[in-house]
C-alpha cells in the first residue's frame, strides 16, 4: 500500500501533471513555457541510506522522475520545442514527509532527525524554482 501510493503520487501524478500541462500549453498555443519536476538527491543512483532506512521503493520513484525528465526534455527538443524542463533534486529539506510515511528508528525518530543533520528548508526549494524559473532559454 505505501509502495503503490508512492508511486502513484511521484511517478503516475508527476505524469499527469506534466501531460495536462504539455496540453494546456498546446491549446494555449505556448511554446515557451517550463515545467518544474521536483525530484530528489535519491534520484541519482541508489544511495547506501537507501538501503538503511528502507527507502527503495522512494529512490526508485526519484530515479524515475530523473528518467521521465531527460526522455521528455529530449523529446521536445527533437520537437525543436522552446518548452523547457527541470527537475530540481534536493537533499533533505526539513518538512513532514518523515511523520507522514511513518519514518521511525525509535520514538520521536522523525522529528529529531533534522536536529542532527544539516538539512534544508522549504523556502530553499521554492528559491530553486524562482531561479529556473528566470534562466535564460537558452539553458536547458
Amino acid at each position: 500500500s505505501k509502495w503503490k501510493n508512492l508511486l502513484d503520487l511521484n511517478v503516475l501524478g508527476l505524469s499527469i501533471c506534466t501531460k495536462e500541462a504539455l496540453h494546456s500549453m498546446k491549446e494555449r498555443g505556448v511554446d515557451d513555457g517550463h515545467i518544474i519536476h521536483i525530484s530528489s538527491i535519491n534520484g541519482h543512483g541508489v544511495p547506501q541510506h537507501s538501503l538503511e532506512f528502507g527507502l527503495m521503493m522512494y529512490t526508485a520513484t526519484k530515479n524515475a522522475v530523473n528518467a521521465l525528465t531527460e526522455g521528455l526534455r529530449r523529446e521536445l527538443v527533437q520537437k525543436k520545442s522552446k518548452i523547457r524542463i527541470t527537475a530540481i533534486s534536493p537533499g533533505v529539506v526539513q518538512t513532514d514527509i518523515l511523520a507522514a510515511s511513518g519514518f521511525e528508528l525509535g520514538p520521536g525518530s522523525a522529528e529529531n532527525v533534522f536536529k542532527n543533520i544539516p538539512h534544508l528548508e522549504a523556502k530553499d526549494i521554492a528559491d530553486s524554482v524562482v531561479y529556473a524559473l528566470g534562466t535564460p532559454p537558452h539553458v536547458q
